[in-house]
């Protein structure tokens, strides 16, 4: 129990259309959260491809079951959030997590872009994805994390799944854990990538996020 509660506080500690969508990024989208142009509503149901160096995966969301979520994970995806991102924490049997960029200005930019949170409709069951958040109410912003277990643990505690892998489950079972939690997520939004290439080289990485129907 011990150890399952101070998994959990990790993850309170920081949350903080057709054709392939978020492939080549979007800058200028990025650099303001509150534009109408990044708070698009998603379709009721899509398709995210992710390609990362352990190979690819798929990950089907479904808006009814966290229409926030699904909204901000559209068009982080959609806008090419994602693109470059190292998983930072690799915990086998709990989660993998990713959500802070390579490039500190742009951390800086959305760690205070929450949105309100969703009622929790789904469980935090083995590969399901959910939104990071901190210990208060609506706190989500960019980090995300799939779980590796059935963490039901989650459930009561507000981190509402907003979708699932459909494909490639065997692929993000394979994420390089050999760092485990080390990576420290205050380096990673202040020095973006430059800090984890030098201290944990051999971190598995998102190559692109796009959405795929």
């Amino acid at each position: 129990m011990k150890h399952i509660a101070l998994m959990v506080s990790v993850l309170w500690a920081l949350g903080c259309g057709a054709g392939d969508q978020g492939a080549e990024g979007n800058t200028a989208l990025l650099q303001d959260p509150k534009s109408d142009a990044i708070k698009q509503e998603s379709p009721a149901d899509f398709t995210a491809l992710f390609a990362t160096s352990a190979g690819d995966f798929k990950i089907h969301v479904t808006r009814e079951w966290s229409p926030r979520g699904a909204d901000r994970f559209y068009n982080l995806v959609k806008n090419g959030f994602y693109n470059e991102q190292r998983f930072f924490r690799v915990v086998p049997g709990f989660v993998v997590q990713w959500g802070i960029s390579p490039d500190p200005e742009l951390t800086k930019i959305w760690h205070t872009a929450n949105i309100l949170d969703d009622q929790v409709k789904q469980q935090n069951k083995r590969g399901r994805i959910t939104f990071a958040k901190q210990g208060q109410p609506n706190t989500r912003t960019t980090q995300i994390f799939i779980n590796y277990g059935d963490n039901l643990n989650l459930d009561g505690m507000g981190f509402a799944p907003f979708g699932e892998v459909i494909e490639g489950m065997e692929v993000v079972d394979e994420i390089n854990a050999e760092y485990g939690q080390q990576p420290n997520q205050g380096q990673i939004s202040g020095r973006g990538n430059s800090y984890l290439e030098e201290n944990f080289p051999n971190l598995d990485y998102i190559k692109t996020a796009t959405i795929v129907d």
